[in-house]
This record gives structure tokens, C-alpha cells and sequence, in this order.
């Protein structure tokens, strides 16, 4: 999931009132169940406000400590991990998939044995957005374990031709990001999801971050997912292992976490970090957030011009279609501003954007009428 249309320009008043009650006014005016935001600048979190309920039709209220699915914005993550294994020198952004994995190089087609490593993340590899022809997901999602499922998947795309010249133009694809994932287990020899915590969440202190739908089935102790229906009702979805995206995507859009430990993250690609610890060398961040030529897409970002973020802006959005959640951060001001709610269709995107374009005016374009974190 990539749209967001956010804030060519910003024309909204500055809003009156706490951080809360802007955000309850939005969540209701697109009838959301739940609406949650993050504003970290300068290195501090200065905002972090939920709003509505958990579950549409039941009275337990979200709070701050709530986790959302942030979807594609999981992206970031793998990229910054992929990062680490360059740094670490157990890989490079110039690696092929021949050599990236061995195991497959000999039925690998010839048009993906060169394509590399920097190219699945710039959604240049030649991958079929979905699935190539003749393909269903029975047949590239077989094995018992979410790794298993990942080398089958990247068997079924790389043994088929590729959709497209690999390098010749750029087509958002999560199963570039599967693939990556099945790259990170064959070099560290354990599962994507444990590589990530052990790399990312742990570091950096998340420990609210996991993998799937948030919360325990048949309770309502996290925000439930939730669908319009044909007739503009919310439908809860209950949290279980049907619920989300397969595992295979979980490289490309599987992560959940409270807003606190989404901005722990995202902070680490601003010049000032809300810790001592460090993922990526400056110049690794600088690769990670290289657009080339023109393109818009960097590596597990999509790369943007804004005037209030004095210039290259970083963004994602992200939906497994029962949630929404949409990140911008202005590097050049040291300033992130995260937004999800747990809804994924009607109006979730024009509610994320202007809840951002919102915090934007207030902690970045008039941060002087912003006192004790209202």
C-alpha cells in the first residue's frame, strides 16, 4: 500500500483545543472507530494521542499504549534490517539473486539472476505485483512454517519470467519484500520475524511490536480490525490467524505496534534519534532514503518534495485493508508525524491526512501555540 495524497500544500486552520479533541473531531467526522497519532521532533516524542474505541459497537476506549497494523510501512523496517546486513558485511545493496540465493540460481530464470538487492527494494526487480501467471496462492505458500512458505514463494516468481526488463521502471510489488525476507533468513539462518525483533525491536526497546492482527481472539483488549460494508456500517473483524495478510507478506506488511514504538522507530531516520542506540550508520541512511532517477521510490520510502518539510520529505502508507496508517518524517527538520486508525477502507486515507496535515501545523508550522504537548 503506497497512496497518500498529503499535503502539497497546507491551507487548514491551526486547531483550537488539545491534540485529543482535534483528533476526536476527525475520527468523527469520518465515522472511524479508533484514531491514533504520534509527533516526535527534535528527538523527543512530544505528542502521542488515541482516540474512539477498540471494537465498533463496544465500550472499551483505545489508548496510547493500544498497538495498530502500520502494513506497508513494515517496508522501512525491512530496509533499514537489509541495512544492517550490509554494514555487518554479510551481504551488499549490489548482491544478485543468483547469489543471494544459491539454492534456486539453477532454476532461477535468466532475468532475475542479475537483479539485485537494491533493485527489490526499489520495486525495480521485474516481479509480478501479485502473482505470475499459472500461479495461485496454494501453490507459492506451501510448508509448514512461514519460512518454508517464503522460499516456495520465491521459487514460484523467480522461476517464472519476469513481468517486466528488470531496472527498466518501477512497479510497487510486495513479493520484492517476500523475497527480500526469504534473503534475510538464508543469511542469518532463522525466521524473518525473530531476525527483525532480534535487529530492530529489541534495540530500540518496542516492545509492543509483533506480527498480525493485534490482540487475542474473543477479547477486546487491542483494537479490532474493522470494514465498511456496502451499506457505510463498521464491521469488526476479530483478531486471529486468518486475519491479516499470509505470513509470506509479513516482510512487506505484517507488523503491529503501539504509536510510543512506531516513532522509536521512525526517529532512527532522523538526524536525532529518541536514543543512544543507533540501527544504521548516517551513510546506510542515506542509501535507504536515495530516490533514483527520479523515480519517487527509495528504499522502504517514497521520496517527496514539501515546503514544510524544507525540502526531500520520507512517506508510506500502509493497509491490509482493515487498517490504515500513513508515516511522514521531514529529515531537514527533525520531525516525524505517524498516524493509524483501525479502520482500512471509505474514508481511513482522507482521515490519516488530515489528522498528519493537522499535527504538521501544529508541532512543525506553528509550534509556538503548542504548550505542554496540546
Amino acid at each position: 500500500m503506497i497512496r497518500s495524497t498529503l499535503l502539497l500544500l497546507l491551507v487548514l486552520p491551526v486547531h483550537a483545543g488539545t491534540v485529543s479533541e482535534s483528533l476526536e473531531a476527525i475520527r468523527v467526522r469520518h465515522g472511524l472507530p479508533a484514531l491514533a497519532a504520534a509527533v516526535v521532533r527534535r528527538g523527543r516524542v512530544v505528542a502521542v494521542e488515541a482516540v474512539g474505541v477498540r471494537k465498533a459497537g463496544a465500550p472499551v476506549r483505545a489508548t496510547r499504549e493500544d498497538q495498530f497494523h502500520i502494513g506497508s510501512c513494515t517496508k522501512a523496517m525491512t530496509a533499514t534490517l537489509v541495512g544492517q546486513l550490509v554494514e555487518d558485511g554479510k551481504m551488499s545493496w549490489d548482491t544478485s539473486l543468483a547469489d543471494a540465493l544459491p539454492g534456486l540460481a539453477r532454476d532461477m530464470h535468466s532475468g532475475f539472476r542479475p537483479v539485485t538487492l537494491r533493485q527489490l527494494l526499489l520495486h525495480q526487480g521485474g516481479l509480478h505485483p501479485n502473482l505470475p501467471e499459472s500461479k495461485a496462492w496454494p501453490d507459492v505458500t506451501r510448508g509448514a512454517t512461514p519460512r518454508e512458505q517464503r522460499r516456495c514463494f520465491a521459487r514460484a516468481h523467480l522461476t517464472a519470467p519476469p513481468a517486466y526488463p528488470p531496472g527498466t521502471k518501477t512497479v510497487y510489488a510486495n513479493a520484492g519484500y517476500a523475497i527480500v525476507g526469504a534473503i534475510i533468513e538464508r543469511v542469518l539462518d532463522r525466521p524473518y520475524e525473530q531476525a527483525l525483533c532480534e535487529k530492530i525491536f529489541t534495540p530500540l526497546g518496542m516492545t509492543s511490536a509483533g506480527f498480525g492482527a493485534p490482540g487475542t481472539p474473543g477479547e477486546t483488549d487491542q483494537p479490532w480490525q474493522h470494514r465498511l460494508d456496502a451499506a457505510g456500517r463498521l464491521c469488526p473483524i476479530a483478531p486471529g490467524p486468518d486475519s491479516d495478510n499470509p505470513d509470506v507478506l509479513a516482510p512487506a506488511g505484517k507488523v503491529h505496534c503501539s504509536m510510543g514504538d512506531w516513532a522509536k522507530f521512525a526517529a532512527q531516520h532522523l538526524p536525532t534519534a529518541l536514543s543512544a542506540t543507533r540501527l544504521v550508520r548516517q551513510e546506510t541512511l542515506r542509501v535507504l532514503h536515495d530516490a533514483p532517477d527520479g523515480q519517487g521510490f527509495a528504499l522502504g520510502w517514497i521520496v517527496c518534495e514539501r515546503p514544510w518539510g524544507g525540502g526531500k520529505v520520507l512517506t508510506h502508507a500502509g493497509s491490509n485493508t482493515m487498517n490504515y496508517a500513513v508515516a511522514w518524517l521531514a529529515p531537514k527538520r527533525d520531525f516525524a508525524v505517524l498516524v493509524a486508525t483501525n479502520l482500512g477502507n471509505g474514508t481511513a486515507p482522507k482521515a490519516t491526512d488530515e489528522t498528519a496535515a493537522m499535527l504538521i501545523q501544529r508541532y512543525l508550522i506553528h509550534p509556538e501555540g503548542t504548550r505542554n504537548g496540546q
